[in-house]
């Protein structure tokens, strides 16, 4: 079961179980205890390291060895004794109780290391408070908890080459309680779309450093925080040059934050976090028993944030604080602003800043627009990029990330308009990978693109009294679609419609020519009425797609190479981007490809090779030679429960091994599987072939003789032949008589039933064969199955972007000249035509003479005559 497959189940079984609880206060108990787990077999791993072996744990992992324990303490941090380890509990079986959980968290808290007190004190209060509402009494406490361990067992904790399953899970299942939470999913979660987006922002400015320090004032779980955290570490040696600061107010999902960054492997010496009110409490610039030695304003190369949006706040006694005397107090009632100059204020002169907020604070008055109007005059606006709404779980307002930073060397704004880039996924819209690298892209490049984006000088801004609003300067909408008088009178196609379309005609020389007349007026004809055969079989156009193909024609052995090459030291993360970034260079000289599309095309096909990486990763190469049970979850006596339903390859698909190493095989199942459709279809043609007097019979409430009475039945019992003959009496039964149509059904039952049989056997034996022949593949085909599996479809992707493009076109061209090609008079003429019609229709009616007086009056009207 690979990570995405895991974490779905997972999350499918916890959201089962939690019965009544609310998802938001659910999440606290399923990934507090992932994250007991999480320490439980690190210390495990620690121990066994130095050397002791597993059935040594017992007497090693005990209070009463202080050497131990101070060992272990000042190595990871804490310690646990044996009987609290995580794995015990599972080895207790019915013997597990409550108790054994509180016991072990009270003991956790007390064995802390003195040195590491910041990260772990206090972690795991928010799973021990709540355990009592996991039931009404310590057995339904004790069998709830039970149930949530034995769920999460399975939790791989290793991380091997950075294979994070522990991290994905943890995630997944953090996005899923959001996605359920309703309103108060804002509190902890940043979609991971929207965190990517300002990762890679953030990540591009910082590139360059050596040691990097990042920071989230509101950090809810802390995905933020960590997402940038991964897209800066593509661009430096180590990832342990990172410093991560985080502030939380509510100290369930403070703890959140300190057990997701800990989970992701971050030294516990690059974690500071603090638990208060952002506003309130600034970052404490010294600890109260060491304020000299401890002094730190902390300055940062980055900060990152998703405050809670338009929330009141208390202003007064503020005036002198630094982080907001120079540019202004935000007003009482809404936050925003004053979140914003709080990152700002922790910057370091050459540090940038991304924090997404509500879409008013570019246009509110009062002392909002005094704030804006210093932050523009000041130069610290950067960019401004508006997102889609219902982008975030709880609430479909529209936002935007604004992105500042302390010293810039222009004074303009890059004001994108992304309310359009998404995709729709349910009642939420999501950005996709392509629309996520066109918005860094325009970031990075600060140029100006169509529908998007706009570079806007000061001056203007300045004109505009320092209003924001994004479409003030950039105009993301569709063009409304508009009629030419002439064209629409007199006939014929607009040049200036044509001319829209001129990036084809410059691309495919020859093209226009041949698909238009000119009538020496603005006004063009169509040269041939065969329009997608005027286009798809000209010269330009098959020069353009062979342009297009030359350029990727080395893209598989490329890709073999790349993929298919050395195993060792994968980083799937790198290697994804590199990949990526190096076919959208290739199409960048290419006209009428849109890079933007195949990136996402790409991206679309990698998700299957990603997973499959990484497990190679984990397990090495043998994984390709893995079968495991398919596990499919049926009713039982009421309840699910998970039952064996067959085999499946743990990265080779049984369906490529049938088609490729078992097709003679598989081609014989398939045949008798679609002998067995042929059967139903011909059933259907029997029935409708029964007269209404012949299905008066109780013969069609007998399901076990198929509708046939039980004297016809022990009459042609002894009169049933073969299939063929059963066959041809389907073949004549809509002239046949009742008793031939009668033989034929009981033919086909009788053919169904010894076909199911062999069906299921031959399926069952074609799965034993699947899986030997998966298990003994050699090095050589397993290579030759993966190639099969990644390289083919990304490059079959990649080879339909021509015909799309050219598909598009034909489609545009017919819309065009299907518009303009009855003129207002032929429409005329046929509405007066069908009028007539109609008119004389109603003249041959009749009724009464109420009828006949309406009648008339309504032939009238549609004749246009007048009337007195």
């Amino acid at each position: 079961m690979n990570k995405q497959q895991l974490a779905a189940k997972i999350w499918e079984s916890a959201n089962r179980m939690r019965s009544k609880i609310e998802a938001n206060e659910y999440k606290d108990y399923i990934l507090g205890f992932i994250f007991y787990k999480y320490l439980s077999e690190t210390e495990v791993r620690w121990v066994i390291s130095q050397g002791a072996e597993l059935e040594e744990l017992p007497d090693i992992l005990t209070e009463s060895d202080a050497s131990s324990v101070k060992s272990i303490q000042q190595n990871i941090g804490y310690f646990i004794s044996y009987d609290n380890l995580f794995s015990t509990w599972i080895d207790k079986g019915n013997d597990f109780n409550v108790s054994d959980v509180r016991d072990a968290l009270s003991a956790f808290s007390r064995l802390i290391s003195p040195t590491h007190k910041k990260v772990f004190d206090r972690i795991l209060d928010t799973l021990q408070t709540g355990l009592s509402k996991l039931g009404d009494s310590a057995g339904t406490q004790t069998r709830a908890i039970s149930d949530l361990i034995h769920l999460i067992k399975d939790i791989p904790m290793d991380g091997k080459q950075g294979y994070d399953v522990l991290g994905f899970i943890y995630e997944y299942l953090i996005g899923m309680f959001a996605a359920n939470a309703g309103k108060k999913a804002g509190e902890f979660y940043t979609p991971h779309e929207v965190s990517l987006l300002m990762s890679e922002i953030v990540a591009h400015h910082v590139r360059d450093r050596r040691e990097i320090k990042i920071y989230d004032p509101t950090s809810g779980s802390g995905s933020l925080l960590i997402n940038i955290g991964k897209a800066v570490a593509k661009h430096i040696p180590t990832e342990n040059s990172i410093k991560y600061y985080a502030q939380e107010l509510k100290e369930n999902t403070y703890n959140l934050t300190r057990m997701n960054l800990v989970m992701r492997g971050i030294l516990p010496d690059n974690i500071t976090t603090r638990n208060g009110d952002t506003l309130e409490e600034d970052w404490p610039y010294f600890e109260e028993s060491d304020p000299v030695g401890t002094y730190d304003p902390l300055f940062v190369d980055a900060v990152v944030s998703n405050p809670p949006y338009s929330q009141p706040w208390d202003p007064t006694h503020k005036e002198a604080d630094p982080r907001f005397a120079e540019y202004g107090m935000a007003p009482r009632t809404k936050a925003d602003f004053a979140f914003l100059l709080h990152d700002l204020y922790h910057l370091k002169p050459d540090g940038i800043m991304t924090i997404v907020l509500p879409h008013g604070v570019l246009f509110r008055g009062g002392e909002e627009g005094s704030i804006r109007k210093n932050l523009i005059e000041r130069n610290h606006v950067d960019a401004i990029i508006g997102l889609p709404s219902n982008i975030f779980f709880g609430t479909g307002i529209p936002t935007i990330i604004m992105v500042l930073k302390k010293t810039r060397s222009t004074n303009d704004v890059l004001i994108i308009d992304a309310s359009q880039r998404f995709k729709k996924e349910g009642k939420n819209n999501v950005l996709q990978a392509s629309d996520i690298k066109i918005i860094v892209d325009t970031v990075v490049n600060r140029t100006d693109v169509e529908k998007l984006a706009r570079v806007v000088p000061q001056k203007e801004i300045r004109d505009n009294e320092y209003n924001l609003n994004i479409p003030r300067y950039v105009n993301s909408s569709d063009a409304p679609e508009t009629w030419d008088v002439y064209a629409s009178m007199f006939g014929g196609i607009p040049e200036a419609e044509v001319a829209l379309f001129d990036e084809h005609w410059k691309a495919l020389p020859g093209l226009k020519e041949s698909l238009f007349v000119s009538r020496g007026t603005p006004y063009l004809t169509l040269a041939n009425e065969d329009i997608d055969k005027t286009i798809t079989t000209h010269k330009a156009v098959a020069d353009w797609t062979h342009t297009y193909n030359q350029t990727l024609s080395d893209v598989p052995s490329w890709l073999n190479a790349e993929l298919l090459g050395d195993w060792t030291g994968i980083n799937v993360t790198r290697e994804e981007s590199s990949i990526a970034e190096a076919i959208f260079a290739r199409l960048a000289k290419l006209p009428l490809i849109d890079q933007y599309n195949v990136y996402q095309k790409f991206y679309d096909e990698w998700s299957m090779v990603a997973i499959d990486r990484e497990i190679i990763q984990t397990e090495g190469f043998a994984a390709t030679k893995v079968v495991d049970p398919n596990m499919v979850t049926k009713k039982k006596n009421g309840r699910d429960q998970e039952v064996q339903e067959g085999w499946v390859g743990r990265i080779i698909p049984f369906e490529l091994v049938q088609k490729t190493l078992l097709a003679e095989e598989a081609t014989a199942v398939t045949k008798l599987q679609d002998r067995l459709a042929e059967i139903s279809a011909e059933y259907e043609t029997l029935l409708d072939s029964f007269t209404d007097e012949e299905k008066k019979g109780d013969f069609l409430n007998d399901a076990s003789d198929a509708f046939i009475p039980a004297a016809v039945d022990k009459a042609v019992k002894s009169l049933l032949g073969t299939p063929a003959q059963a066959k041809k009496a389907v073949l004549d039964c809509e002239q046949g008589s009742f008793e031939t149509k009668i033989y034929a059904v009981q033919a086909l039952i009788k053919e169904e039933s010894a076909l199911k049989k062999s069906v299921k056997a031959e399926e069952a034996k074609l799965q034993l064969l699947t899986k030997a022949a998966i298990e003994s593949l050699s090095d050589e085909q397993a290579t030759v199955l993966l190639e099969q599996k990644w390289i083919s479809p990304l490059t079959e992707a990649l080879a339909e972007v021509p015909d799309a493009v050219i598909n598009e076109l034909v489609v545009s061209v017919r819309a065009l000249a299907a518009k303009y090609a009855s003129t207002y008079a032929d429409v005329a003429g046929e509405i007066v035509e069908t009028q007539e019609t109609l008119a004389s229709l109603i003249d041959g009616l009749t009724g009464s003479d109420f009828d006949m007086l309406g009648l008339g009056e309504f032939a009238t009207l549609l004749r246009g005559d007048s009337h007195a």
